[in-house]
This record gives C-alpha cells, sequence and structure tokens, in this order.
C-alpha cells in the first residue's frame, strides 16, 4: 500500500512567514494544523496554532491526500471546504476539548473562519448554535461522571468545563429537568 507522506516540520523562517501572515511565502509552502486537521497559506489571517501542532507541505494536493482539509479563510486550493466537513471538524474540536475554555471566538480563530460564518454555518448543519452544543455535550459528559463516581457535584461541572458551580447546577436543571444530585441519586430521573 502507498503510504501518503505527513507533513514535514517547519524551518524558523517558515514559522515566521507563518506567524507573520507572509503573503510573499503564498505557493511555496502550505502548513497543516495536526488539532484540526486543516492546512493554509502561509498568509492566513487565522490565530497561529501553536508551532509543534503544525508541519509543511510543498503543495495542497499533498495535504489533501494526507487527509487535512483546505482551510475556509484562505482557501489554499482555491475551493472552499464544504460546510458539512467543516463543521465535522470543529464537533470534532468541541467533542475532544469539551472540557476547556470554548468561545465562539476561539472557535472560529482555531477552526479558521469568522465568529459570525461559523455560529450562522454551524445552527444550518447542525440545527443548533455551537454554545448549544458545547452545553449539550458538557451535560451528556457530567451525567455520565455523576453516574460513575461519587465525585462532588462541583469538581463535576469543573471536570467537563463548568466551573461555576451554581451555573453548572441551574444549566444542568435546565437541560435535564433535574438537580446533579437528584439524577445521581434517583435512577427514575435517568429515563
Amino acid at each position: 500500500m502507498n503510504q501518503q507522506p505527513g507533513p514535514q516540520p517547519l524551518t524558523e523562517e517558515q514559522w515566521q512567514a507563518v506567524v507573520s501572515n507572509d503573503a510573499s511565502y503564498d505557493g511555496h509552502f502550505f502548513y497543516a494544523v495536526k488539532t484540526t486537521g486543516i492546512f493554509c497559506r502561509p498568509s492566513c489571517k487565522s490565530r497561529p496554532p501553536k508551532q509543534e501542532h503544525i508541519g509543511l507541505f510543498h503543495t495542497p494536493e499533498q495535504a489533501v491526500a494526507a487527509g487535512y482539509r483546505p482551510c475556509k479563510r484562505c482557501k489554499p486550493t482555491g475551493l472552499r471546504l464544504p460546510d458539512e466537513e467543516w463543521i465535522s471538524l470543529v464537533t470534532d474540536y468541541i467533542d475532544n476539548h469539551y472540557a476547556e475554555p470554548l468561545t465562539l471566538d476561539t472557535l472560529a480563530a482555531i477552526c479558521h473562519g469568522t465568529p459570525y460564518h461559523l455560529h450562522r454555518t454551524f445552527k444550518k448543519v447542525k440545527g443548533k448554535t455551537p454554545v448549544e452544543y458545547i452545553q449539550d455535550i458538557r451535560i451528556e459528559k457530567a451525567k455520565a461522571e455523576l453516574i460513575r463516581t461519587s465525585k462532588p457535584v462541583s469538581e463535576v461541572g469543573h471536570g467537563v468545563g463548568l466551573s461555576n458551580t451554581p451555573y453548572f447546577i441551574t444549566l444542568f436543571k435546565k437541560k435535564t429537568g433535574h438537580t446533579p444530585a437528584s439524577y445521581r441519586h434517583d435512577p427514575a430521573t435517568r429515563s
């Protein structure tokens, strides 16, 4: 089986081109972000990722062959990533980072779009906003944690990214109809 090569490390000069959005390097290389699965031109105006999370491809075709998707902001292939694929990348990122502080601005920067476009596209594709999706993921994870462990409610909330305990309890009750404590202790509430 012919295995496609992965991204190569960037030189310091290439890293500086990415950090400074230097358009003179466009066409010379493309950088791929391992944590999001997206690749960009050096001039992309998206927030630069951590240096250890990126690698280099010489052509967009190499990046696509290695499984990376083109950035919606800088369009390194000249084509736009389909909305469903872009939102799939965003939801994958949320699913893997739900316990971290996630805002619309943060997600837009990480996933190479604008907050407005991300919000509108996410709602169109998923039928809910990114914030609603994040809340749903966090509450589902909290439900599992409440059943599986005897950790205090505040610790469960903190573990799923909701460190404000009163807010966690209020959101949990809004989404499930029960407080975290009653959900944990009454199996009838889990249906």
